[in-house]
């Protein structure tokens, strides 16, 4: 089989499983892992199949795999389908290059300094710089790193010791910053979260409260972490509050926006990161609430001389880098030397619908979690756990249901919710009470999809509260 047969071939397949993903109601057959692992044949063989075997090996892959493009797939924070964007992928495997020089990766440069620089500008940061990176972890750990150095400029030349250094975050701030905390030299337990309000939002009073009482026990605060879009509740802190408390005293102020950025693109939803310009660094997924392929993922800061400090490689690179290229090449700037072109995808579905088509999409999914929200509100069986700022739209079963036992049954409905297979959504904890999160992201989901999944919440609710097995 030739490679233009073969690739008809795949492209066909991937057609196939992209129109399965609108025609059905599954969206994943639930087959548990060990099931899963006896059905199909995983081994690496001593001597190879063929290339016939990879297309038998792909229909496998497809068979097993979630349809993220189905109206019901609401699970976690992306979803839903962008053909452009999948071109996009398509293009980068077949061109296989690295974006570390401009030499290499001419156009690929040029398009994702294009994409950084409107990315900036949505900010309101005059002047950026900035980088993808695998996701908003990675670009959390970028902001942090950058604000330990700085705090001290020669902290990555001769190291650091973190162990009196703290940095502040909201009580519900994504877990990446215990991660990160770990990797910088700071540890976890030097991580302060500060109380949020009844919606979720980090306090700024609170936050105050903690900067002084670290300083009066000796400590080094160095950063504060705000959230725009927590992953459960969608709840974006009060970033000019903050960043006016960050400046007083003098703190690196980065914002996570990975799940929240999109907003920026909206004129009717961008005040909900007002005060972004007043911040240091920001990242933003893409990957996320715009619908881009995995991974896709922009972290952008203000002074550019600090991310090329952290990513510094002395003279060590002399095989990479230039002088001639000096302000061009994109490894500078990164702490990956060998990166995929991850910019490509999001520059042809930037093209393709454009900031007006951006702003619809971002508009529709609030008027979808609106909807969402009021259907959970005129169903006696339900309640919703938590305002809603985002399209994160937290709600759950209370039935005619004891309060001490509404965890227990909450947490059944969702494992028979996925049980059931048409429908997906996270199970988060608000308060200490179980939840079902269902998230708006997904830009084939529908009012009518919606109706679907609401009386079907409310079907299995009732299931277990007479003790019926799921039908």
């Amino acid at each position: 089989m030739g490679v233009e047969s073969f690739l008809d071939e795949v492209l066909n397949r991937v057609k196939e499983f992209l129109n399965l993903a609108q025609q059905t109601d599954v969206i994943r057959n639930g087959l548990p892992h060990d099931s899963l692992r006896k059905t199909i044949d995983l081994k690496l063989p001593i001597e190879g199949h063929g290339i016939q075997s990879a297309l038998d090996d792909i229909d496998s892959v497809l068979r097993h795999s979630v349809h993220t493009t189905a109206p019901g797939f609401m699970n976690p924070l992306w979803g839903g389908l962008s053909v452009s964007s999948i071109a996009g992928e398509l293009v980068t495997a077949a061109t296989n290059t690295a974006m570390y020089t401009y030499e290499i990766a001419p156009m690929a440069t040029l398009i994702e300094s294009t994409i950084l620089t409107r990315m900036g500008e949505l900010a309101g940061f005059s002047t950026s710089k900035g980088t993808l990176t695998t996701g908003g972890s990675n670009s959390n750990l970028l902001g942090l790193l950058c604000a330990r150095q700085s705090m001290d400029q020669k902290s990555s030349s001769l190291g650091f010791d973190g162990r009196n250094s703290v940095v502040f975050v909201s009580e519900e701030a994504h877990y990446s910053y215990s991660i990160a905390a770990n990797v910088i030299g700071i540890g976890f337990l030097n991580i302060i979260k500060v109380r949020c309000d009844e919606d979720g939002r980090m306090r700024p009073d609170s936050l105050e409260e903690e900067i002084e009482r670290a300083l009066q026990a000796g400590q080094r605060p160095f950063a504060v972490l705000a959230t725009s879009g927590t992953t459960v509740r969608g709840a974006f802190d009060p970033l000019r509050p903050l960043a006016e408390i960050s400046h007083r005293y003098n703190l690196w102020m980065h914002v996570d926006a990975a799940w929240g950025g999109a907003c920026l693109l909206s004129n009717q939803y961008r005040s909900l990161m007002d005060g972004l310009d007043l911040a240091d660094s920001f990242c933003w997924d893409a990957h996320k609430m715009m619908g881009v392929p995995l991974i896709c993922s922009a972290f952008i800061v203000k002074d550019a001389s600090i991310l090329r400090q952290v990513c510094s490689t002395g003279t060590e690179a002399h095989y990479l880098y230039h002088g001639e290229s000096e302000d061009v090449d994109l490894g500078r700037y990164s702490l990956q030397c060998g990166r995929r072109n991850d910019a490509l995808k999001l520059w042809l579905a930037w093209r393709e619908i454009g900031d007006a088509g951006w702003a619809s999409l971002v508009d529709r999914f609030m008027e979808l979690a609106t909807y969402l929200e009021l259907k959970v509100e005129e169903t006696p069986e339900l309640e919703m756990a938590s305002s809603r700022m985002w399209t994160n739209v937290c709600f759950r079963y209370v039935g005619d249901t004891a309060p001490e036992d509404l965890n227990e049954l909450n947490a059944e409905l969702r494992h028979r919710l996925l049980q059931d297979g048409r429908f997906m959504v996270s199970k988060s904890t608000i308060k200490g009470q179980i939840i079902l999160r269902s998230v708006i992201s997904n830009n084939q989901i529908s009012e009518q999809s919606l109706d679907s999944y609401i009386k079907r919440v409310v079907e299995l609710g009732q299931d277990i509260e007479r003790g019926l097995p799921s039908q």
